[in-house]
């Protein structure tokens, strides 16, 4: 179950000084707008986790080459960077946390 208080605890926390999202929702406008976001959010990410289905918008990603390091001409030396909705990444912190206690549980990870 995916708390709306939880929900709401993660979007208070978000680094307003990364880059928003690509959905160009700034993550202060997120984080200022916690409280209200936090119940439709938790509603979303709760149906999302019983349906085992994305909303379309959080599926789309903008990626970028971002250079490293050695010749600029060699393709190996660039590393891609996703832009994707911060909303999206919200909900993986919430799917990383339950994975993390399953395994840490020593129960594995193993279809339901």
């Amino acid at each position: 179950m995916i708390q709306e208080e939880a929900v709401h605890d993660l979007l208070c926390h978000l680094d307003t000084h990364k880059s928003m999202g690509l959905d160009g929702i700034h993550l202060r406008v997120l984080r200022e707008l916690a409280e209200e976001l936090a119940k439709p959010l938790s509603i979303i990410y709760q149906q999302s986790w019983l349906t085992g289905e994305v909303p379309d918008d959080w599926r789309l990603a903008n990626v970028t080459p971002i250079y490293k390091k050695g010749p600029k001409e060699d393709p190996g030396n660039y590393r891609p960077v996703s832009l994707t909705s911060v909303p999206g990444k919200v909900m993986e912190q919430f799917i990383l946390s339950a994975l993390t206690r399953q395994v840490q549980d020593n129960q594995g990870i193993r279809p339901i």
